[in-house]
């Protein structure tokens, strides 16, 4: 399958928390393919289900040439010192603030076997575990910004030529 556009900023479904997959079906597996083409292309770390407008908990991840999935994932441990790293959002183009972060993540979920699967990472991987679970709970970079960043960020939407 190609990859699917990715939903904007306005979209409900960014807001939306998705849904836990049930049982691993063809829409299930068709899905997950999806997320994969769609993370594959550059300058893509992660793509989650609700960015290609599919409520259902999965992302796919692309870091340091590794590509892969994680359906129905959870954090389930966050370590170190929160630290401001620069972010953006397929769903927020050309948009870069400052987020806190944890420096390291470890997220489990399952795979298209139904196996458990857990990921974790320093860096970049840390950052896409959490940046992508918020997608799946309906909450973009955007919403972790102090109150000025988040007035900054919402005055350049609205001038923006996507929006």
């Amino acid at each position: 399958m190609p990859e699917r556009p990715i939903r904007i900023f306005g979209d409900p479904v960014l807001k939306t928390v998705s849904d836990p997959v049930v049982e691993i079906d063809d829409r299930v597996r068709s899905v997950v393919q999806d997320l994969v083409d769609s993370v594959a292309l550059p300058g893509r770390a992660g793509v989650a289900a609700s960015q290609i407008g599919v409520n259902l908990r999965a992302f796919s991840y692309n870091v340091d040439g590794v590509i892969g999935y994680l359906i129905n994932p959870e954090i389930v441990e966050l370590t170190g010192e929160p630290e401001l790293v620069d972010e953006g959002c397929l769903s927020v183009p050309d948009l870069w603030y400052p987020v806190l972060r944890y420096p390291h993540a470890r997220a489990r979920g399952i795979d298209l076997d139904g196996n458990e699967v857990e990921i974790e990472g320093s860096g970049l991987m840390a950052q896409a575990l959490q940046h992508e679970v918020d997608h799946l709970d309906g909450k973009l970079y955007l919403d972790r910004l102090d109150k000025d960043s988040r007035r900054a960020a919402m005055k350049q939407i609205r001038t923006s030529t996507w929006f």
